[in-house]
């Protein structure tokens, strides 16, 4: 068991956008578009036209005209960057808090003593073992039945919705999509210079860690950090139970009653230290889980269709 250096919970409003923006994955953004490729070390290339001819080159397997539109698309985001940075258009906000807790029943009981009420979380373990552990994986399975710890982090990113209407009304679609895009970015980006901070410092239990932002994006570290909705996690409705320890609308995020987090680049999660976590995906729920999660949920088969539509 870690126990976390940070007592309570914690603001972090705002973070710097030059502290984030070396953490952006921008694989993704180009998934976002439509574009193969991981195109490394585009940050290397410049606008000059032998840079140019040389990004062009080098990724001439994938076509002339897609590596072009990567290469623009690129520069166009980070012209766009420089903007939002300048006239300070965008705000990333965060909060993070850990509590003790400790696996129970299939599932995951927080207590956050104090005058609070103890939350339990149930979880969704794997139907068919997974091929990393050959075992069927539950998240619970990454905290102790003794006495253990976990976190839960929020993250948001304001600005963009806005911005993107103001370009629309000012007939920009494109710059009105890549604005939420490179919102998407900045809000993932965040979730893992978070991360690394609580790992070094807030929880603390790898004070030593000393990886690159490019290291990071290969997960060298201990620990993960499960948004709910995803595949470890895919029960929405989780939301409105990790909403009742962490409170959410201190950094703007309001979660409507779909489970749905407004602004759309927010991220809402579990910290989970034990060395030995990782991430998995729980797939499709077989009927006799799914009767015992109802159990354990309080909910009926109708309701766990709209919280899991793609695991039952």
């Amino acid at each position: 068991m870690f126990v976390p250096n940070l007592k309570g919970s914690k603001l972090l409003n705002p973070i710097e956008i030059d502290t984030i923006v070396p953490y952006i994955d921008w694989i993704f953004f180009f998934k976002a578009w439509g574009l193969p490729g991981r195109f490394e070390g585009m940050d290397n290339y410049c606008g000059c036209e032998a840079c140019q001819q040389a990004f062009l080159l080098k990724y001439r397997h994938i076509g002339i005209d897609k590596a072009r539109e990567a290469l623009s698309l690129y520069q166009d985001a980070q012209t766009l960057l420089r903007e939002v940075r300048s006239r300070h258009l965008l705000r990333i906000q965060a909060k993070i808090r850990f509590c003790p807790a400790h696996s129970v029943n299939e599932g995951i009981l927080v207590q956050p003593g104090g005058t609070e009420d103890s939350v339990y979380l149930p979880m969704l373990r794997q139907q068919h073992p997974g091929e990393r552990s050959g075992c069927c994986v539950s998240l619970c399975d990454f905290v102790s039945p003794e006495a253990d710890y976990v976190g839960f982090f929020a993250i948001s990113v304001q600005g963009a919705e806005a911005l993107s209407e103001d370009y629309r009304q000012h007939n920009d679609p494109y710059n009105a999509i890549l604005i939420k895009s490179v919102s998407d970015r900045l809000a993932e980006a965040a979730a893992e210079w978070l991360h690394q901070q609580v790992r070094t410092t807030y929880w603390g239990y790898a004070p030593d860690e000393h990886f690159s932002p490019k290291e990071l994006m290969n997960i060298p570290y201990k620990g993960i950090r499960p948004a709910i909705g995803y595949p470890s996690m895919p029960d929405q409705s989780l939301i409105f139970l990790a909403d009742r320890l962490l409170h959410v609308s201190e950094v703007g995020i309001h979660i409507t009653e779909n489970g749905a987090m407004q602004p759309n680049s927010s991220i809402f999660g579990l910290y989970i230290a034990h060395p030995a976590s990782f991430y998995f995906m729980v797939g499709k729920v077989g009927e006799d889980q799914l009767a015992d999660y109802a159990r354990r949920s309080g909910k009926s088969r109708a309701e766990l269709d709209k919280w899991m539509t793609h695991n039952t």
